[in-house]
């Protein structure tokens, strides 16, 4: 039976493999557009991050992947700034998850009625935000790192 330091040095360093395993496949996902293993793959690797962030609480750093969405924006766009941060959705794999996400929205709505959903699976692609003043398309912009984007309207 491991001790409780040698348990916390095995977590510390399996979630420093797991942050730099997931920094490398964030950069070729989102700088390089060039990703090297599947969605599926990078979900598994980010969901052992989070339980282990969960269960070593102690152990999370402010440089986690958890705690930040999407990638820097390219050189080659202009940079936009969103008025309100651009977050991601979480992932739900199984039916517990789902029902953890509908308690967590009744507790946010105050609401104890009728809920209904539509689900569908997840497909690749582009996060965007799309600003229209007076109904006239103004700008487009990629989620970048959340606050930071890329400018596409053109």
């Amino acid at each position: 039976m491991k001790s409780k330091a040698e348990t916390l040095t095995i977590a510390k360093n399996r979630l420093a493999a797991l942050r730099s395993e997931i920094n490398f496949h964030d950069h070729r996902y989102y700088v390089l557009d060039d990703p090297v293993i599947s969605d599926g793959e990078y979900d598994t690797l980010f969901q052992e991050l989070l339980a282990l962030e969960n269960k070593f609480p102690e152990l999370v750093s402010l440089d986690t992947p958890s705690l930040r969405v999407g990638g820097s924006p390219l050189l080659k766009f202009e940079e936009y700034e969103h008025i309100v941060p651009m977050l991601s959705l979480d992932n739900i794999f199984n039916e517990n998850e789902l029902l953890k996400f509908e308690e967590k929205i009744r507790r946010f709505l105050n609401f104890d009625g009728t809920l209904n959903f539509s689900v569908e699976p997840k497909l690749d692609g582009l996060a965007v935000e799309l600003v229209y003043e007076k109904g006239v398309f103004v700008v487009g912009s990629t989620r970048g790192d959340g606050i930071i984007g890329e400018n596409v309207t053109s």
